[in-house]
């Protein structure tokens, strides 16, 4: 029922990860606190017509309701209803996202840098580990400030809008921004965090369904914003996306 209701009557977008799952669930749960809402404000106000229409009526009552009691019943079990989709759900689903991240010993550990209008992402390489990276090596081909000096930089990849990662593993994402404010959004990973300049920003998520997914910028970043879609997150098996790594070792694609 509820997976039902979720596709076919609001719509959501097809869900590639597993920590989706929980924000799916919030939507759909609010959502249906709003229908009964709705539904019980048309009764009242088709009661309150018929009640107190004219006809039944012909002498206006100045003074009015004298008592609230009638309603507290509906206003508490209200308030009960919205704390419990606050405190049993939504601050769980947001203390796991930011509390319990997975080891990194465990995951697929990327750099993302967003910049108007792409997204810049960097790997460890086939070795698993990050050159070393410093701000007076950031040029306009390298957002990242990696220091080519370091023989751990020698098979680091970095590649434009072309984001890969394989199924049924975390992904920890490092985001920062190198020009204004962006935001990364995955719809299908139900991911969305601000990319902010200065800041790195820890970000994850599990993803369950190999396909091609497509990034957008949440946040108004300039006259180009729009036209900041043409980022895409592969994910695929493990041994295809070892493939692409060993095929990419020592690369670097940048913005034009």
């Amino acid at each position: 029922m509820k997976e039902w209701f979720g596709k076919y009557i609001l719509g959501l977008p097809p869900l590639a990860s597993e920590n989706g799952q929980d924000v799916d669930n919030l939507v759909i749960y609010v959502h249906w606190l709003m229908i009964a809402l709705f539904i019980g404000w048309i009764i009242y106000f088709c009661y309150t017509v018929n009640r107190f229409r004219q006809s039944r009526n012909p002498k206006a009552d100045y003074v009015g309701v004298r008592s609230h009691t009638s309603s507290l019943g509906v206003e508490l079990a209200i308030v009960g209803i919205e704390a419990f989709l606050l405190i049993v759900i939504a601050v769980p689903l947001w203390a796991k996202a930011v509390d319990k991240f997975p080891a990194a010993k465990d995951s697929t550990v990327i750099q993302i840098v967003a910049q108007q209008y792409a997204w810049n992402a960097r790997y460890a390489g086939p070795d698993g580990i990050f050159g070393k990276q410093e701000m007076k090596f950031v040029t306009p081909t390298d957002v990242f400030g990696a220091d080519a000096s370091d023989p751990n930089s020698k098979d680091d990849i970095q590649v434009l809008n072309d984001i890969h990662v394989p199924v049924n593993k975390p992904v920890i994402v490092y985001l920062s921004s190198k020009d204004v404010i962006h935001s990364l959004k995955i719809i299908a990973m139900r991911v969305c965090q601000d990319a902010i300049p200065g800041i790195r920003i820890t970000v994850w998520f599990k993803p369950t369904q190999i396909g091609r997914y497509q990034i957008n910028c949440a946040q108004l970043c300039g006259p180009g914003h729009a036209a900041m879609t043409g980022g895409f997150i592969t994910v695929e098996s493990q041994a295809d996306y070892d493939k692409w790594i060993k095929a990419k070792s020592g690369k670097v694609d940048t913005f034009e």
